[in-house]
């Protein structure tokens, strides 16, 4: 199953300067059930967006209406703990398309790749300068050039480059996963095939 592709995303943010964000944290265990990709946005951050009783927590960022986007940002090690690929659909089913932070956890990180969301690893000043920024003007917009590989702070010189493995950056770029990439080559594994003998 494909996805939208990805090539330049120019987007508010929601700020999320927490570190250490688990995937429990970012979608609930009792919440795995479901082994298709929808619906889980719904539950994305559970426990930190509503009460016991299901009210929704008035000092959490996802309830604040002063920020929005397809940018998340994140604080140090975003999506560590256990490999659950659910965590990386729930950001992708609620919307985002980038996850922003100083450093991610390599199992998380790799499933975002694997289904259309971005993580962007700078550098802990730029993390900052963008949590500062945002806080100030929750309207700013981030640039975010898979091509270039860059991330910009609009309305500003902040600008930062950032590292992606060249397989998945194809990928994203043509909204393929790695079925669709292999659908998409399959005259030239047919070829290979057919000139290579067993």
């Amino acid at each position: 199953m494909g996805y939208e592709k990805f090539k330049i995303l120019k987007s508010t943010v929601v700020p999320l300067p927490i570190e250490n964000i688990d995937t429990d944290q970012i979608i609930p265990a009792r919440f795995l059930k479901a082994t298709e990709r929808i619906g889980f946005g719904n539950n994305l951050f559970r426990d930190w967006r509503y009460n016991p009783d299901n009210s929704k927590k008035k000092d959490f960022v996802l309830n604040n209406n002063n920020y929005s986007g397809k940018i998340l940002v994140g604080g140090k090690n975003f999506g560590s703990g256990s490999s659950r690929e659910h965590a990386a659909w729930a950001i992708y089913d609620y919307g985002f398309r980038c996850v922003i932070s100083s450093f991610f956890a390599d199992i998380f990180k790799n499933n975002c790749l694997n289904i259309g969301v971005l993580p962007v690893q700078v550098s802990p000043n730029f993390l900052n300068k963008i949590f500062e920024i945002v806080f100030k003007n929750p309207e700013t917009n981030l640039v975010i050039d898979l091509k270039k590989q860059t991330v910009k702070i609009e309305g500003t010189s902040q600008i930062e480059s950032f590292d992606i493995n060249g397989y998945k950056k194809n990928n994203l770029l043509n909204g393929y996963d790695d079925i669709d990439y292999l659908i998409n080559i399959k005259d030239s594994i047919q070829t290979f095939s057919t000139k290579t003998p067993l």
